[in-house]
């Protein structure tokens, strides 16, 4: 028979405030990434306009939402993980 090594520990509730927040700041956070990535470039704009600017920046900022909310980084997991710890953050 296999024995367990430790016991499964029961989650924390999760406080909704803390969880959003720490996702706005990991999207902004990506945001900041990928417009410094953006900044970078390797060379010339085939469509350089300020419409495909726009479109970029706003592909950005969705990109940066979607990692956040799906956790894909971690870094709001990390965040939540270490204010959650403090005590209460209101």
């Amino acid at each position: 028979m296999i024995k367990l090594l430790s016991t499964p520990s029961v989650p924390k509730p999760v406080d909704p405030a803390l969880r959003k927040a720490a996702q706005g700041f990991e999207a902004l956070f990506l945001r900041q990434v990928i417009g410094s990535m953006r900044q970078a470039k390797l060379g010339d704009d085939l469509f350089g306009s300020s419409a495909t600017n726009t479109y970029r920046e706003m592909s950005d900022k969705q990109l940066a939402d979607s990692l956040a909310q799906k956790g894909s980084i971690g870094i709001a997991a990390l965040v939540e993980a270490q204010l959650s710890q403090k005590g209460d953050v209101r």
